[in-house]
């Protein structure tokens, strides 16, 4: 039976899954503007630190003001209507809430929504998925001492990369790699939330229009919200990350299982099951044709002949070797796509993508010559950006995660792209984020 006939069930029996919402930026608006038509599904209640954006942003996508206008969450769930509020908390604590979605994008204040709704019973669908690269693991463990389930957020990259790796494994094939697109230039590194749209490839009145945020847009192409899903598609999948970071080999999407197996066999890749980046772009700067910067694919490998053959005689595009393939999605529709999640944690009990080890890492880098006394401003901003690591070398140094850099101050100089350590801020151990990152860091083996 589909989840779409479930979810129709389900709002014929009048047992709708519910949901609560934290968050109506971006990802949560692309949400909001989809959930009114997805049956058996309710919003009881949308919490934002700002109520005014949040009603904005529920007009912009086109909900009718009566759906909204619930003044509490009671009444909210009593008349299938939506509350808007600030208190985050109250959201979390409800009843009558089945599932949170968690999607400020802020990883410290993620961790905090996070655990409260695992203490409250609630099920977690996170679209801050820099949380997951931050404590992924202890998260996942979290939730599983409590009895609910925490899952990555379907339409994000990480999820439908897991989808791919999961269709590869049952299907009984050796997955060589998977990933993620991206436009990829060195110099982007050092990009800031003034170079963004340029670079990106948006006017200010486009930008404007969307009401997109230039710092987690400018976290995109700087290489940071690359590094962080990686990390959590590697931690979800047990895939490993390159030792020197992401490579962007550049490539077409029929070139991938070329570029995406070993160098002993010819590829790009430092060795077999790894996670990597696609580049759209050539040498030049120049746009590939056929790329897939918006979406997702997974490389895998014929371990028999008989598999070898089986591509060849269906004419399945492949390596000069015959052995590797890729299957692929080439866009992926962010917050459009959740309900896919909803109805596998809501009907099914699954969570779509949750971490299960802390294989990789994201180490925050100097954009620029950093002084002692400066803040920090995290994910995007003008001062650090992320790369990606193996955990077994970033904690054995000591490496400052990029999700913990938001609003820290340095103690010490560090010159532009440097890793930076523990060692170079004032870092609050008691924060859950912090904590929940001791936890993970004990699960690497020396």
């Amino acid at each position: 039976m589909s989840l779409y006939r479930q979810l129709l069930a389900r709002q014929e029996e009048r047992r709708p899954i519910r949901v609560g919402v934290i968050g109506a930026g971006k990802f949560g608006t692309m949400f909001l503007s989809q959930a009114g038509r997805l049956p058996g599904v309710h919003v009881v209640g949308v919490a934002d630190l700002s109520v005014d954006r949040a009603r904005s942003n529920l007009a912009l996508a086109e909900w009718p003001a009566e759906k909204y206008a619930a003044r509490s969450l009671d009444e909210a769930a009593a008349s299938g209507t939506t509350c808007v509020l600030e208190d985050s908390g109250a959201l979390i604590r409800h009843p009558l809430v089945d599932i949170v979605v968690e999607c400020t994008g802020d990883p410290v204040v993620a961790a905090r929504h996070l655990v409260a709704a695992f203490d409250a019973g609630k099920h977690v669908i996170s679209a801050t998925v820099e949380a997951d690269a931050v404590c992924g693991a202890a998260l996942a463990k979290r939730a599983r001492d409590a009895g609910v389930i925490y899952s990555m957020a379907y339409g994000d990259q990480p999820a439908m990369t897991c989808e791919l790796v999961d269709w590869a494994r049952t299907c009984g094939f050796e997955v060589a790699a998977a990933g993620r697109g991206h436009k990829w230039r060195p110099e982007y590194r050092h990009s800031t939330p003034e170079t963004v749209w340029g670079h990106w490839g948006l006017t200010q009145e486009q930008a404007d229009r969307g009401r997109l945020n230039p710092k987690m847009f400018n976290s995109f192409l700087d290489g940071t919200k690359p590094a962080i899903e990686s990390a959590a598609i590697a931690n979800a999948c047990g895939l490993d990350a390159p030792e020197n970071g992401l490579a962007y080999p550049a490539g077409r999407i029929d070139e991938l299982p070329q570029i995406m197996k070993p160098r002993s066999e010819g590829g790009q890749l430092d060795g077999p099951g790894m996670v990597e980046v696609l580049n759209s772009l050539d040498a030049n700067g120049d746009p590939i044709d056929y790329e897939i910067r918006m979406g997702v694919w997974v490389c895998v490998k014929a371990v028999t002949d008989y598999q070898r053959h089986c591509f060849e005689e269906y004419k399945v595009i492949s390596d000069d070797s015959g052995r590797y393939i890729c299957n692929y999605k080439r866009w992926h529709l962010i917050g459009l796509e959740l309900g896919l999640s909803v109805a596998n944690v809501g009907i099914r009990g699954e969570a779509t993508g949750t971490a299960d080890s802390f294989r990789a890492d994201v180490v925050a880098v100097a954009k620029r010559d950093l002084k002692a006394g400066e803040m920090l401003d995290g994910e995007g901003g003008y001062t650090v950006a992320g790369q990606l690591r193996p955990s077994r070398l970033s904690v054995g140094m000591g490496a400052l995660p990029l999700g913990l850099t938001g609003n820290v101050k340095l103690v010490r100089d560090v010159k532009v792209d440097t890793i930076l350590t523990y060692d170079d801020v004032q870092l609050d151990e008691d924060v859950t984020a912090v904590k929940l990152r001791r936890e993970v860091e004990a699960m690497v083996e020396g």
